[in-house]
C-alpha cells in the first residue's frame, strides 16, 4: 500500500555556467526557474552539487520541467528519474 502512495521523484540537474540567459525555462516554468541579476537563470530551491551544477528534486510538474529543459537552446537542463537514474531529458 505504501508503494502506491509513494510519488515518483525526479532530479533536475542544471549546468548554470553554460546558461546563456535566453529565459525559455523561466517563461515555461516560472515556479521552478527565475532570472538572476547576472543574466542567468536560477533553479528555485536548487542546491549546488558541484562547481558547475545545481540540482533540485521534484515529484510534481514533471511535464512543465521537461518542456523547460527541451526549450533551453543550450541544453543545460537535464532531468533524471531518481530511482532508476534514467535520463528523461
Amino acid at each position: 500500500m505504501e508503494d502506491l502512495l509513494k510519488k515518483k521523484v525526479y532530479k533536475i540537474v542544471y549546468d548554470r555556467p553554460g546558461c546563456i540567459g535566453a529565459a525559455a525555462c523561466v517563461a515555461i516554468a516560472p515556479k521552478v526557474w527565475v532570472m538572476n541579476d547576472d543574466g542567468k537563470a536560477d533553479l528555485i530551491g536548487g542546491k549546488k552539487i558541484s562547481e558547475n551544477e545545481w540540482e533540485l528534486e521534484v515529484s510534481e510538474e514533471l511535464e512543465v520541467n521537461v518542456d523547460a529543459a527541451q526549450g533551453c537552446p543550450v541544453n543545460v537542463i537535464r532531468i533524471f528519474d531518481k530511482e532508476t537514474g534514467e535520463k528523461i531529458v
